[in-house]
């Protein structure tokens, strides 16, 4: 069960968790508002510099450095393991992955968006992790293959202005935003990830003609287009757009760092419909990994209660395991209803890609 407190709470009690267990030159970090739940018995919070093992990790992160470097340094510190990191987009290091093939010297892919896992996965490229590993999350966050692990979870919602809209001003379902009365009003960033992986869901669910009819209805409404969710989060707040299409934990930085007052709060769609997805960031380990026992240390790390913490009090994301503080003003995973989309059938994005480039979204 998820216990419930106050945001400020929430901070404070993240903060003394990931401090007291970092190392002594370990770095915390906050991430500001730009872009960038059992406990085991060999659970990586009881790894010390003491009894680790050395060697070295490389880590292909399709994640912001300024969300994750603070966790990965954190396990760096406790086990003396040396870590390289190599940051870009997800479909960036998806695609280097794939250019590589056997030759990669990357143990760990961790992806933002299950698209790109899929396309890795696809390839071929990863080994099977232990069911240890897999146990560990709800079988819908992790590859039917177990071939990737869900690390923290990350819902769409509609991001709207508290001063212009209330929640009875907002549908039941995202097609009726297609409707001509929301012209001008909505915002969303058609080159994120999670927007595309989003619509890559609709394609799931309602098929090529029905998504290219969204699409084109919502591009007839003159939207304002952004460079990322954090952008459109900030249009939402400053009344330039009355909504936003967004992953949920964008707005919970606006609120850390400026108050409960910031005018603008998510709206979960309660449809079942692919605007209500829970996609996952998580990893996997290449099969052709040099460094197979510190990649499989890192994923049961990632997993930890520790760094399930830092995931809910840092960067705002559902964490996927028990026994996690979660904010108050997040809704319950388990309350979101969720369509009954695989998410290993969310890898292709190019599809989508070349749908949004059809109906002008993107060039």
């Amino acid at each position: 069960m998820h216990h419930r407190f106050n945001l400020l709470t929430l901070l404070l009690l993240g903060a003394l968790i990931v401090g007291a267990c970092a190392g002594p030159n370990a770095t915390q970090e906050t991430p500001a508002a730009t872009d960038p739940e059992a406990e085991t018995e060999d659970s990586a919070d009881e790894t010390s510099a003491d009894d680790a093992g050395e060697g070295s990790l490389v880590i292909y992160s399709g994640r912001s450095e300024t969300l994750v470097a603070p966790i990965i340094e954190q396990f760096a510190n406790a086990t003396g393991i040396e870590v390289e990191v190599r940051y870009g987009s997800t479909s960036e290091m998806a695609a280097i992955l794939l250019e590589e093939g056997e030759n990669s010297p990357a143990d760990i892919f961790w992806a933002q968006d299950p698209g790109g896992l899929g396309a890795v996965a696809d390839a071929g490229l990863f080994s099977t992790l232990p069911d240890n590993l897999l146990s560990r999350v709800d079988p819908r966050f992790a590859s039917p293959e177990g071939l990737w692990v869900g690390i923290s979870g990350r819902a769409r919602v509609i991001v709207y202005n508290t001063e212009m809209l209330s929640t009875d001003d907002l549908p039941d379902d995202i097609v009726a935003f297609t409707d001509p009365e929301w012209a001008g009003r909505i915002g969303f960033a058609p080159s994120n990830g999670s927007f595309q992986t989003m619509v890559t869901g609709m394609r799931e669910a309602w098929g090529e003609d029905a998504t290219r009819d969204w699409l084109a209805g919502i591009a007839a409404n003159g939207p304002s287009l952004y460079e990322n969710n954090t952008a459109t989060v900030t249009a939402v707040g400053a009344g330039e757009v009355e909504v936003g299409f967004v992953n949920h934990y964008y707005l919970y930085r606006f609120l850390a760092e400026e108050g409960e007052s910031y005018p603008a709060r998510n709206f979960y769609l309660n449809d079942g419909g692919p605007a209500s997805l829970v996609m996952v960031a998580g990893a996997g380990q290449l099969a052709s990994s040099q460094n197979p026992e510190n990649a499989e240390r890192f994923l049961d790390f990632l997993l930890s209660t520790v760094a399930q913490q830092y995931f809910a009090s840092q960067t705002y994301e559902y964490p996927l395991v028990e026994g996690v503080v979660t904010s108050s003003l997040l809704t319950p995973l388990s309350e979101l209803n969720t369509p009954d989309i695989a998410l290993g059938d969310l890898a292709d994005l190019q599809g989508t890609v070349e749908l949004l480039q059809e109906v002008g979204l993107l060039p």
